[in-house]
């Protein structure tokens, strides 16, 4: 079994403790699109990924479906139900093969008590996801779909080796998946990216979407702000 030191949430745990912490949790497999957790489920484990992919959900009452998150390799999933024992706030779905280490809430809760340089990792995780939350809240109040969309194509772009102002997002995404990323029909999204495709601000290829003009559409989404604020 992979050793917990070997995630980084837990990479302070001195090799006794992680030895012993290790042989207390369980592995466990799920398939594309198999369900790990729902919606007010009444478990609270804590999942660690030790390789795939799993995509967080939130269903409304209408149906619709609003992504809030993708974790991979070496990343965590399920602490709020592990740290207050509440239900899931959240679906939880795999999107690819994925193996996973699953720590009880019991075991978890210990390591936080006698561990504090593992709660002090998971506070600055915590820390980053309710800021990075809390900037999509924002965005969801004060922008216009287009505005938000020019925002999530930033978010998940990287850097372009070679082209030192451009970006990509690789593979290139799903519309439906940008739609439910930012809240929207995905009719929306194929209209925006096609206008964007004509100005020359974004370009399709085989194996992903690049943003060739990036300094305009920050400056778009700066207007979308502006426009928001007023």
């Amino acid at each position: 079994m992979r050793s917990l030191s070997t995630f980084s949430l837990f990479e302070s745990l001195d090799p006794d403790l992680d030895k012993r912490f290790t042989a207390r949790c369980q592995l466990s497999s799920v398939g594309p699109n198999e369900l790990v957790v729902d919606f007010e489920d009444e478990s609270d484990d804590l999942f660690l990924i030790i390789s795939g992919s799993v995509r967080v959900i939130l269903r409304i009452s209408t149906g619709r479906e609003v992504i809030l998150g993708e974790f991979s390799d070496g990343e965590f999933f399920g602490e709020l139900s592990a740290i207050d024992g509440e239900t899931r706030s959240a679906n939880v779905t795999a999107m690819v093969n994925t193996k996973l280490m699953r720590m009880p809430r019991t075991l978890f809760l210990e390591i936080l008590h006698d561990v504090p340089a593992v709660a002090l990792d998971l506070m600055q995780s915590m820390s980053h996801l309710i800021r990075d939350q809390n900037k999509r809240l924002a965005e969801h109040t004060f922008l216009a779909a287009k505005y938000r969309l020019y925002s999530e194509l930033l978010r998940l772009s990287r850097p372009r080796k070679g082209h030192e102002d451009q970006r990509s997002i690789t593979p290139p995404p799903i519309q439906q998946s940008l739609a439910e990323r930012i809240g929207c029909r995905r009719e929306v999204v194929s209209r925006e990216i096609a206008k964007l495709e004509r100005e020359n601000i974004v370009e399709r290829t085989r194996g992903a979407l690049i943003l060739s003009d990036v300094r305009t559409l920050n400056a778009r989404l700066s207007e979308g702000w502006n426009a928001g604020a007023n």
